[in-house]
């Protein structure tokens, strides 16, 4: 099976990229099931990279429905240690407005029906999650925007919906009165599995929308935030080609060792089948 140290999620095509080569479609297996797609790997800039649809080729599958346990296990055993996300979302500020970047930096959990850990049923892991954008890659991927020529800003809070519904006016509101950035649906559990996974994991946000708190625009429709994103994809691809040559080879950040803290139960209490099953995940802690 061929490696790749960079994974990329995002939306079907992102892996067209001029200058990649070696190109190959790989189907992973998982303990958590099948992922939303085949993986296409190839070499771009010198280094492995891998691109999974996150809806599936012809955006099939809704942000609820995601696969998001097999997504980031899949990418690990191909050897991913950084993910590049690529996500819509609306803005909850004016100077956020439609068609810039955003990088951010914060998260505020507001999803509730996804499995958000490949933990539990006799293993207990608390992992550190203050920070939960990877502030290296974060960094990498900002300064790739800007010399893309994209409006970019860097750092804000992202609200993460359940979905699939949009928001009403008193929650898009409510999040502008938390100091929320941008909302979106799809950036848990991503990120927390990602952490788990010791992979770093950063998010280009394309704002596609002022989401429904903005009176004199037009509410968020599925029709506008497509059309948007279309517009962003040859942009998405230049930050991906400018930043991975600039991707370090070794890691010193916090989410290269998430788990050597965060693993609680003993491992001699770990039950067996979880030790082989999760092997790719806590086999550097646990025999």
């Amino acid at each position: 099976m061929p490696e790749a140290r960079i994974g990329v999620i995002g939306g079907t095509g992102l892996y067209e990229i001029e200058g990649l080569s070696d190109i190959e479609e790989v189907r992973v297996k998982t303990p958590f099931g099948d992922p939303s797609d085949s993986i296409v790997v190839g070499i771009l800039e010198g280094t492995g990279i891998a691109f999974l649809p996150r809806h599936g080729r012809g955006h099939r599958i809704n942000p609820t429905e995601l696969p998001s346990r097999a997504n980031i296990y899949a990418l690990k055993s191909l050897g991913v240690e950084w993910i590049i996300s690529i996500n819509s979302a609306g803005s909850l500020k004016e100077e956020l407005a439609p068609r810039h970047l955003v990088i951010p930096d914060q998260i505020i959990d507001r999803t509730r029906g996804r499995v958000s850990s490949f933990f539990g049923d006799g293993l207990v892991v608390h992992i550190p999650f203050a920070d939960p954008f990877c502030p290296l890659l974060s960094e990498i991927l900002h300064r790739a925007a800007q010399d893309a020529g994209a409006t970019v800003h860097k750092g804000g809070t992202f609200i993460a919906m359940e979905g699939p519904q949009f928001s009403t006016r008193a929650e898009s509101r409510l999040y502008r009165s938390w100091g929320g950035s941008i909302i979106g649906m799809t950036v848990l559990p991503e990120a927390k599995l990602a952490r788990e996974a010791e992979i770093c994991y950063a998010s280009v946000a394309c704002v596609t929308d002022y989401d429904c708190w903005h009176d004199e625009k037009e509410p968020v429709t599925a029709e506008i935030i497509l059309a948007v994103l279309a517009e962003n994809i040859s942009t998405a691809k230049e930050i991906i080609k400018i930043a991975s040559p600039l991707i370090p080879g070794r890691r010193d950040c916090e989410c290269a060792s998430a788990l050597m803290t965060g693993m609680v139960t003993p491992p001699k209490l770990i039950p067996e089948r979880m030790k082989r099953e999760l092997a790719l995940l806590i086999g550097r802690y646990v025999q």
